[in-house]
């Protein structure tokens, strides 16, 4: 008997209540339980995969990481990830997501997260919603190949966005792009 059994804690009434917003997925990768909280985050997602919650820019990352926790080769996961509500507004969070396991055998993943404290900026004018996408994927240190593959798109692709945004903020290196963006954000 587990210590929280042997005091008679609810803990599944205890996880409903708490204002963390808290989920739970099963080993297929299909939501199985939101608590209210995370509701109010994102909205009703239980029966979803859960990659239809996380931004395109994040799924690569996410699958990597939820496969390890299958598999037994991650046991905990603190990242940051850009979640996508029931309307497909982003929101960005800090995740922390442990296996659960039960007999010896991995059963699915439990997480909680909460929204980042520090607001993403809002895009350049000057740059293309894909263009700013991008240049936030350049600021969490992608690599051109990276971003190729967690956006589906060629790298000459990328590469022509990348060329593109540069000269739309008349900078001369990826480098400048990102200081830049971060230079506006610490300004707004």
């Amino acid at each position: 008997m587990s210590k929280l059994e042997a005091l008679g804690a609810d803990v599944e009434d205890a996880l409903e209540r708490i204002s963390v917003p808290s989920y739970m997925i099963d080993a297929h990768g299909v939501i199985r339980w939101t608590n209210s909280a995370a509701r109010r985050e994102v909205g009703e997602c239980v029966g979803r995969q859960f990659t239809s919650m996380v931004a395109p820019e994040d799924v690569l990352r996410a699958r990597e990481a939820f496969a390890g926790k299958i598999v037994g080769t991650i046991k905990v996961t603190d990242a940051e990830v850009c979640l996508l509500d029931e309307s497909g507004e982003r929101v960005d969070a800090e995740l922390s997501s442990v296996a659960l396991v039960r007999g010896g055998h991995v059963i699915g993943v439990f997480g909680q997260f909460r929204r980042d404290l520090v607001s993403t900026p809002p895009p350049h004018p000057a740059l293309t919603p894909r263009q700013a996408e991008i240049l936030r994927l350049l600021e969490h240190g992608r690599s051109t190949r990276q971003i190729a593959e967690e956006l589906h798109l060629s790298l000459e692709t990328v590469r022509n966005h990348i060329r593109h945004l540069m000269r739309a903020l008349g900078v001369h290196s990826r480098l400048e792009a990102v200081a830049l963006a971060r230079h506006e954000l610490i300004a707004s």
